[in-house]
């Protein structure tokens, strides 16, 4: 089974739903790691021939357009996370609409090629936002990949299809690459991304792929620029979030070199035009 690989494209301060998080109107303040970050991650990626989905912030795309550019010149899909990195259920529909129409059109005018896809900050898509697909639909986009079927902090959807699926909307469908989870004990984990991919060793995530593997399922693989680098600005939070946020940040770079040269890995654009057809259809539903 073909898997996937991506990047979430933001900085060290663009962490969700802690009270010392910058508001939008500071982070031209804060000194960016952003650029030098992402760059080692593409070098990495060139080396093994690998192409990303590479999911930007629109305020990083905004602000550092060369790295846009950079990214797409080197083969990498171009999609959004969004403009302003909130919470979609905290952002509401109008505001999601908004969100997500503001980044696209910023980050299509410096690719000059449409964006299909989108991931939500936090995988913030809930039971109580069915409107999502919908709105990611009319804005013009072809895919997501934001459901997280599991437990977390915010966001998760415990009871969600694990499998990618085709969410039928009213004015035609979305297709959906869901966080990759897998069960230990009756219960969902992931291994494959953020704090879960620092947090777990490198045996247990290659168990991880197996069993997907042999379930017939994707791995989607995602990490932030942040984690590849031990040395970026910490933010005040508690202890629990902290280690959440923090934990193992020397072992995401190794970790990450024998994902790349050891797994098949492509663009979501990709991976879902060669599986398309075989999706299985069905409505935006969490029990």
């Amino acid at each position: 089974m073909d898997n996937v690989i991506t990047i979430d494209v933001e900085d060290w301060f663009h962490i969700l739903d802690i009270p010392s998080a910058p508001q939008i109107d500071v982070w031209p303040t804060l000194p960016s790691r952003v650029e030098r970050n992402l760059n080692v991650l593409l070098d990495d990626l060139d080396r093994h021939h690998v192409f990303a989905t590479c999911f930007f912030l629109g305020w990083v795309a905004e602000r550092f357009p060369h790295l846009v550019r950079e990214a797409a010149g080197r083969g990498h899909e171009i999609a959004s996370h969004g403009y302003a990195h909130q919470l979609v259920y905290d952002a509401g529909r109008r505001g999601f609409r908004e969100d997500i129409r503001r980044s696209k059109s910023i980050i299509e005018g410096l690719t000059g090629r449409a964006v299909l896809g989108y991931r939500a900050p936090g995988f913030s898509f809930v039971p109580a936002t069915p409107w999502v697909f919908d709105e990611l639909h009319d804005a013009g986009f072809t895919y997501d990949s934001s459901v997280f079927p599991a437990s977390r902090g915010h966001g998760g959807m415990r009871t969600a299809d694990v499998r990618p699926w085709r969410v039928t909307v009213a004015a035609g469908e979305v297709v959906e690459l869901p966080i990759s989870v897998v069960s230990v004990l009756g219960r969902r984990v992931c291994l494959f991304g953020g704090g879960y991919l620092r947090l777990f060793p490198s045996w247990v995530i290659r168990w991880g792929a197996r069993r997907l593997g042999a379930e017939d399922r994707p791995v989607v693989f995602y990490v932030h620029p942040r984690e590849i680098d031990p040395d970026h600005p910490r933010l005040p939070m508690g202890r629990m979030r902290a280690f959440k946020s923090y934990v193992n940040l020397g072992t995401t770079r190794d970790k990450l070199e024998a994902i790349l040269s050891s797994v098949p890995l492509m663009t979501c654009e990709r991976w879902i035009d060669a599986h398309r057809a075989e999706l299985p259809a069905g409505p935006f539903i969490d029990a």
